[in-house]
């Protein structure tokens, strides 16, 4: 885990934190088009600028309660590394926070939870202003689900 700017964003009264130079934009909740015999969690597609992207509910991923959309919640539009290339693929957050700069001294390896079912979601978590920030592995966490819509 490497030192850098990182996008905070809200989920239930958790923040994570994702880097900023994987993030291509953040846009408003918009019409989702389903797609058939996904993980309820996939909630569908997006057309973004003539790009098919996927769109992950988080809250629905970590296995938080569901909750009505408000003005706040927005997509974050990221790149996953799968296999030889690069996917946009599209994250429902309840809302962003800010951009820090985390330094090395603020950042923690995750505790060993003894094989949590993540897989290594947490890359490391960062204590920034008496708050963790729990920083996420984007390819870890969304890699397999881009594989499971190619599928479909």
């Amino acid at each position: 885990m490497s030192t850098g700017k990182y996008l905070t964003f809200a989920l239930d009264k958790e923040e994570y934190a994702v880097p900023v130079l994987r993030v291509r934009e953040i846009i408003k909740i918009m019409d989702i088009t389903r797609v058939p015999q996904l993980p309820a969690y996939v909630k569908g597609v997006i057309n973004l600028r003539g790009k098919v992207v996927p769109i992950v509910d988080m809250r629905m991923k970590f296995g938080l309660p569901a909750r009505e959309y408000s003005e706040r919640t927005c997509i974050i539009v990221v790149e996953v590394a799968v296999r030889n290339s690069v996917v946009m693929m599209g994250v429902i957050v309840d809302s962003v926070s800010d951009v820090l700069t985390i330094s090395t001294e603020e950042v923690a390896a995750p505790p060993d939870f003894g094989g949590s079912k993540e897989g290594g979601w947490v890359e490391a978590l960062a204590k920034v202003k008496g708050h963790v920030k729990i920083l996420l592995n984007l390819d870890k966490m969304l890699g397999a689900d881009s594989e499971l819509i190619r599928a479909a």
